[in-house]
């Protein structure tokens, strides 16, 4: 490459400059050689963090801060938006259907020449009644459906390589017979505001129209279909709308409005969404709530209803709009408890936001990203739920496609790429012990950090510490630090491992299973300990297990680094040895499951009543199903926010060994309350099991299963009864009797 004649580069030779030094920047960065800043938070340094680039201007950076009493991990995206990442809308057909953001993802189509690089849960939403988003939304410039109860708030993103904070308000206008006008207050919106006029169109999906009325006396529906009324009817209906036709719905005064109209007269609805700053129209916006950082100022959301440590995600934006930051943090876990709406405004603040809105959070917070050379993203947070919570939208950040030939390789151990978790602190996979092996895995990416093919060749740059054989397995030899290489052509990259010193003692992560009966599965995995107290995981190619093969199935699963144990009887059990270069641990694995009595309801009348907006009492019921039971009493009609009555025993209810679920009969009263168990884990971690809707009359037994995260022994501290439904106002009573644990049955 020369310069021209003049001394200037000729275009070829600039571009081809460009080119060699992203490539070698994209390198130098996943190779760890030109670490990436971590984000700064809000107390003490990360305890581990991680950054990768996603794509061009595209980063995400994991970081965990340890606590004793809050301990804190989170991701984060810092995204440039002039550098070509579009932002775009997700949700199913319909607004009122649910899915994952995994499964929204999947679904999304990013266009001809780009890909998804990373993508988020949006808006709060009208949760166990319609399921529609609350605030505003817009796809591709379009509004898919208005803000309902005066939300207005929302994450907006174009046109052009920017975004903001901005409200986003419906402007809309029936037009009648004579010239008469009406004004529509809502468009496919989770409710219709009292005295108004709600328009729902096919897009508005299979959920009951009456529950937008809040259970309304005086209601009106007039369907619409060219221009003209084709039926008016004084209920809400439940079918959907057929595609062509404007439903209009009123209440109230909006309802005596529609009264008049019958079959054939003319009616024409326009309307438009507004920005509340007088900027142009969002090509793409979700719905949020709190104002997090206002003009750089973190806000104080100190003695707020939902100010309480709980599983977060926020968006927000610099002072000139064109860097977005995305933050999730995990709660309600063991490892990470969770942050208030001040200190995730503080965060927000410190990762540079001059603007941030708080979206939807607890067990919708989701974040995916597509770690470079992948081709698709995967979940990179810790949901709540233990799983992902389906919701009605969110946010897709799409890129422009690279050329596909590989500028560099990604390194690292082939269980950090099945555990994330596994680099933020623990028994981290880049550690290894002596005769030990560690399985390692080289992805290949383009100069956009898109998929590449490649086929590595592989090197140890100090053999004496350790070799690795041409499938990119590093045995481990002497204690030290090792640079392990992937190379092919111009294309490299590295990792480095620390071999421990000698192995001293093996864990099972799971000393105990219980399995409920024949067929069920449970998995353990195994790690090391070093004299110094360092940990590793151990590959499953480097254990030799003993067991009796006629009580389990036992299969080694090395993507995962764990054992899947699968019952072949229906009772008993016995031991899983597993010996590691002369050390041994022991599992015990037993089938069955044996009911422990935890409460027998005797002491009913010294158990207190409480309540989230709602009223109530508690009170000894002599006759329950078998003996004395508990009685509730309960009145939901106070309020549409979500309600709660609880019923506490005189100190928490201690439960022995691991139990895997809790039964309680119920005699239910049919109005469809939500009967819930709230326990706390060893770790002081609290966890709330759900039930079914109690939409029957009578006695029947309600089982709740524990999630597998649990550190054991649990306490319950109380049951209670929750209504989410704005629309269901209702008394009732039930009684409880029986309070057990299904805890596994002891070795024999």
């Amino acid at each position: 490459m020369h310069p021209t004649a003049g001394g200037r580069w000729n275009a070829d030779a600039v571009t081809a400059l460009r080119a060699f030094l992203l490539a070698l920047a994209t390198s130098l960065l996943l190779s760890g050689l030109a670490p990436a800043q971590p984000p700064p938070t809000a107390s003490a340094p990360p305890l581990t963090r991680h950054a990768q680039p996603l794509a061009p201007g595209v980063t995400h950076t994991a970081w965990e801060e340890p606590d004793a009493v809050n301990p804190l991990r989170a991701d984060a995206l810092t995204v440039d938006l002039t550098t070509g990442t579009r932002v775009d809308y997700l949700s199913p057909a319909s607004v009122t259907e649910r899915r994952t953001v995994s499964a929204l993802t999947a679904a999304h189509d990013p266009g001809p020449g780009r890909r998804t690089v990373a993508a988020l849960n949006g808006d709060f939403f009208d949760l166990n009644a319609t399921a529609a988003p609350l605030g505003p939304g817009m796809r591709d410039g379009t509004l898919r459906h208005s803000g309902s109860g005066g939300s207005t708030r929302a994450a907006g993103f174009g046109p052009g390589g920017a975004g903001r904070v901005l409200d986003l308000y419906f402007d809309g206008t029936l037009h009648l017979p004579h010239g008469a006008r009406h004004p529509l207050a809502g468009y496919n919106a989770a409710d219709v505001p009292a005295n108004g006029v709600g328009a729902y169109t096919s897009q508005w999906g299979p959920a009951d129209r009456s529950l937008t009325v809040d259970g309304a006396a005086e209601t009106t529906e007039v369907a619409v279909a060219d221009g003209a009324v084709v039926s008016v009817r004084d209920a809400p209906g439940r079918d959907p709308v057929p595609p062509g036709t404007t439903v209009l719905l009123g209440r109230g005064a909006g309802a005596r409005a529609l009264t008049a109209l019958t079959p054939g007269d003319p009616v024409r609805l326009t309307y438009q969404p507004r920005t509340g700053d007088g900027g142009p129209l969002p090509r793409t916006a979700v719905g949020g709530r709190e104002l997090l950082v206002v003009d750089g100022e973190p806000q104080d959301w100190t003695g707020a209803p939902n100010d309480r440590a709980a599983p977060r995600t926020a968006v927000g934006f610099s002072a000139d709009g064109v860097t977005l930051y995305v933050l999730t943090v995990d709660g309600r876990q063991a490892a990470s408890r969770g942050v208030t709406l001040t200190r995730l405004g503080q965060m927000m603040r410190q990762l540079g936001a001059h603007h941030a809105l708080n979206l939807d959070g607890g067990g919708s917070s989701t974040l995916l990203a597509t770690a470079a050379g992948n081709r698709a993203p995967r979940v990179v947070n810790g949901p709540s739920d233990g799983a992902e919570r389906p919701v009605p939208n969110g946010l897709a950040l799409t890129t422009p496609r690279g050329s596909g030939r590989p500028a560099g390789l990604r390194v690292r151990p082939a269980l950090a790429d099945a555990e994330p978790d596994a680099w933020l602190g623990g028994a981290s996979p880049v550690r290894v012990f002596p005769g030990l092996t560690r399985r390692l895995s080289a992805t290949a990416y383009d100069e956009t950090y898109g998929p590449a093919d490649a086929n590595p060749r592989w090197r140890s740059q100090r053999p004496y510490y350790g070799t690795v054989s041409a499938d990119g397995t590093f045995r481990a030899r002497r204690p030290g630090s090792v640079a392990v290489t992937a190379r092919d052509g111009r294309a490299h990259g590295s990792t480095r491992l620390e071999v421990l010193e000698e192995l001293t003692e093996v864990r099972p992560t799971a000393p105990r299973l219980g399995l409920a009966a024949q067929g069920d599965s449970a998995a353990f995995g195994l790690s090391g300990v070093a004299a110094n107290g360092l940990t590793a995981p151990v590959e499953p190619g480097d254990v030799r297990l003993t067991y009796d093969r006629a009580l389990f199935d036992v299969i080694p699963d090395p993507a995962r680094g764990t054992f899947t144990v699968t019952a072949r009887t229906g009772s008993g059990g016995g031991r899983i040895a597993a010996e590691v270069a002369g050390r041994q641990a022991v599992v015990e694995v037993t089938v069955g499951l044996r009911d422990v009595p935890v409460a027998d309801f005797a002491d009913a009348a010294r158990w207190t009543f409480s309540a989230a907006r709602a009223e109530g009492s508690v009170s000894a019921e002599p006759r329950g199903r078998e003996g004395p039971g508990l009685r509730l009493r309960y009145d939901f009609g106070r309020s549409t926010g979500t309600r709660a009555a609880y019923v506490t025993p005189p100190a928490p209810l201690g439960v022995p060994g691991r139990p895997q679920a809790f039964t309680v009969w119920l005699d239910g009263d049919g109005h469809g309350a939500w009967p819930s168990l709230a326990l706390t884990d060893a770790a002081g971690v609290r966890h709330v099991l759900r039930g079914p809707h109690v939409v029957w009359r009578g006695w029947r037994q309600l089982s709740f299963a524990l999630p597998q995260d649990l550190a054991y022994p649990v306490t319950v501290d109380r049951l209670y009864l929750a209504e989410t439904r704005a629309s269901a106002r209702y008394a009732g009573e039930v009684v409880l009797d029986t309070l057990t644990a299904r805890v596994p049955q002891p070795l024999p």
